[in-house]
């Protein structure tokens, strides 16, 4: 064998190489999922601080659930197996299942506590998505696009926090009042809670921090360190749920 021919080979076998590994990047997530925080490219890192100190002192409050609803056209059904949720409530220890506190403030152990998607750094839900109906944003948001949305639901097999609902019925008859600026979903797709993506264009806050009227809930920038959010986590003690899951969620606790 020549030298030229040798040569041909071996520049044609590291090129194969090469597109192999990117292949297999591309199919395990090894890729595109790295902390967000310490990407250059990225300007904002949306989050969410909830105080749930806050959220307790006016009990059976559903202002911002009201809210989140209103807005996003998110049907009234009262079968517990078709309900559709982008922001409700569940007991503390169904909530946070790796906290054993047992001198815990009585009042977080029997109160419900608010929940919605993570909006996680490294979101499980994105990567088995075969049609890419969910994406994560460069500014974190996880995303929803209900026209690819093939409703193969796995994303919501995925998704270890429960965030997701899939529409078994047409919700429309179950909307008392659509808000025409927001479409509606139909039968056979997945949805969730998208930070209010359409609100933050119009550098308005999220509908349910907006709500609130016990001002529980933060919205900003973690990567702006004069941020609100950015100054409450670093004065307050915060968890998250299933933090040992590697999601990185960017919905944080002050308890």
């Amino acid at each position: 064998m020549n030298s030229s021919r040798r040569k041909f080979l071996k520049l044609a076998g590291m090129a194969a190489l090469g597109i192999t590994a990117g292949k297999y990047e591309k199919i395990f997530g090894l890729t595109g999922y790295s902390n967000t925080q310490h990407s250059q490219s990225v300007s904002k890192l949306r989050a969410m601080v909830i105080d749930i100190r806050k959220c307790l002192v006016e009990k059976g409050c559903t202002a911002c659930i009201s809210s989140c609803n209103k807005t996003h056209n998110v049907p009234n059904i009262d079968n517990t197996k078709h309900e559709i949720k982008w922001i409700w409530k569940e007991d503390y220890e169904n909530v946070f299942l790796e906290k054993e506190n047992h001198f815990l403030n009585e009042d977080f152990k029997h109160s419900e506590i608010l929940i919605l998607c993570n909006h996680c750094d490294n979101p499980p839900c994105v990567k088995v998505c075969p049609t890419k109906a969910t994406w994560k944003r460069e500014d974190g948001i996880v995303m929803m696009d209900w026209h690819r949305c093939i409703g193969c639901r796995y994303c919501m097999a995925a998704c270890p926090y429960g965030s997701r609902s899939f529409n078994w019925i047409s919700p429309r008859p179950f909307i008392e009042n659509i808000t025409k600026n927001f479409p509606t979903r139909t039968k056979g797709v997945v949805e969730k809670c998208t930070f209010c993506d359409e609100r933050l264009a119009r550098n308005q806050l999220p509908a349910c921090v907006e709500a609130c009227p016990q001002k529980c809930l933060l919205f900003g920038d973690l990567n702006d360190s004069k941020s609100e959010v950015r100054q409450v986590l670093a004065n307050n003690f915060s968890i998250r749920r299933k933090p040992s899951l590697g999601t990185n969620p960017k919905i944080y606790y002050i308890v």
